[in-house]
């Protein structure tokens, strides 16, 4: 069974391993952690029978009316499980009262976000690859 919880009470680095699946080089769990510490929202899912996060998602805001949906994902093992739906149900929940919710997504995925009441839109980004870890460097 899969529980949804918004603290990272219990959560540790053992039990937080294995996501930024497909980076080249990807945060460590310390960092994944702080990650949700600096986060203005966030949801997990956990297996309850092993205690793993095994799905998350994240905001940052302004908490006036805008928010940012920069991370979310759920791990290899448990998807199509409506894991990642259950998680963007909470997560568009919890900013329901915000003017504008966005985020940037692949192509393929596009499908999925309709589902929720999305619209495709045009934006710019900056990526900076060598920089993905760079929070593991800084103590």
């Amino acid at each position: 069974m899969i529980k949804y919880v918004n603290s990272i009470k219990n959560i540790n680095e053992d039990n937080i391993k294995g996501f930024f699946v497909d980076w080249s080089n990807p945060p460590s769990p310390k960092r994944h952690l702080e990650i949700l510490r600096g986060s203005t929202y966030f949801w997990l899912a956990i297996d309850e029978k092993t205690d793993k996060v095994v799905g998350f998602i994240n905001a940052i805001s302004d908490k006036v009316i805008s928010a940012y949906i920069p991370l979310f994902e759920v791990l290899p093992d448990y998807k199509n499980e409506g894991i990642g739906t259950e998680l963007f149900k909470r997560m568009k929940e919890t900013l329901k009262d915000y003017y504008m919710v966005d985020l940037i997504c692949d192509e393929k995925l596009v499908g999925f976000y309709r589902k929720f009441d999305m619209f495709k839109s045009q934006g710019m980004i900056i990526r900076n690859f060598k920089r993905q870890n760079r929070f593991d460097i800084i103590e």
